[in-house]
């Protein structure tokens, strides 16, 4: 049997549905999802394994036009992403019309010269007669190479998709261990899966304006113990984190230790704190330092010094 693997880049609007397919497809929990859009703010790539291939799924921000530090930042990885994959996805949701934002998302294909692939999302949400005039519609903006109905919730049509991709990939090695399910750093996860409990928690103005820095990340044969930092831009958001004599960091640092020995199948041991950072989204060097590829690149620099 002829191995094939190959880039996927999932690109598409805040809220399409890019990281819970990610997630539905490579089998376990590698970005954080919410029904807050713009959720995501980095490439994450998830590694689907199987006997005839790998495919390397690189999720990515919500596309949007980018209005601070953090805004930029989340699009420069948009770009980054559209760089060389081997087939491009834009991820739409089926339940909506078509809008000028989808325009504008559609404006950033143009940067590839490869096989565009049209997703439909949340079919499971949609009556099957709207189906093909939204598929007329979107093949008037975009010549798709192949155009696929899907439910990345439900996994409806996901089957045939990777099939798809499998075929026409090219004939390559695994580019990861086959055992591997994504390239991110455990601590950028934690910190991920730290947002991702404060915003669905918090359910109020706190969402965007939320940033989680691991400071310090101490790794035991049977313990892990991590130290990390909720910033928030005001002290209001901050009340809120923190909740009336604490409650909610606490809820919010359960739910994450739970998810986290689940993940990373150790016991944890978490401490979390909040601070006021101000108008931190428009701070260059708070908004680098949530970009796990630089965290990287700086422990290596440490490491040869």
């Amino acid at each position: 049997m002829e191995f094939h693997s190959g880039f996927i880049a999932i690109i598409g609007r805040p809220n399409a549905g890019k990281s819970t397919l990610v997630n539905t497809l490579v089998g376990q929990k590698v970005a954080i999802v919410s029904p807050r859009p713009q959720t995501t703010r980095n490439r994450i790539q998830g590694i689907l394994n199987r006997e005839d291939g790998q495919v390397v799924l690189i999720d990515t921000p919500g596309i949007h036009r980018g209005a601070n530090a953090l805004g930029r930042q989340m699009m420069q990885e948009v770009l980054a992403a559209l760089e060389a994959p081997d087939i491009v996805c834009l991820v739409v949701d089926a339940t909506e019309d078509f809008q000028t934002a989808d325009r504008y998302a559609l404006e950033h294909l143009k940067r590839f010269s490869g096989p565009v692939y049209l997703l439909l999302n949340k079919v499971d949400r949609v009556r099957k007669d709207r189906l093909l005039p939204l598929i007329d519609r979107w093949r008037r903006e975009h010549d798709f190479e192949e155009i696929f109905p899907i439910s990345a919730r439900t996994g409806e049509g996901t089957l045939a998709l990777v099939h798809n991709w499998v075929k026409r990939l090219p004939a390559n090695p695994p580019y990861f261990p086959t055992d591997l399910h994504t390239d991110q750093p455990e601590r950028f996860l934690a910190a991920e899966i730290i947002r991702e409990k404060t915003i669905v928690l918090t359910r109020q103005e706190v969402p965007h304006a939320v940033a989680v820095l691991v400071d310090d990340w101490e790794e035991g044969e049977k313990l892990v113990k991590i130290r990390a930092t909720i910033c928030v831009e005001r002290e209001g958001q901050k009340g809120i984190v923190i909740g009336r004599g604490g409650s909610m960091i606490k809820e919010i640092g359960t739910a994450a230790r739970k998810e986290l020995e689940e993940l990373l199948g150790v016991k944890i041991y978490l401490e979390l704190n909040a601070e006021v950072h101000a108008n931190w989204r428009a701070n260059r060097a708070i908004v680098k330092q949530l970009d796990w590829h630089h965290q990287v690149e700086q422990m290596s620099i440490r490491d040869n010094e």
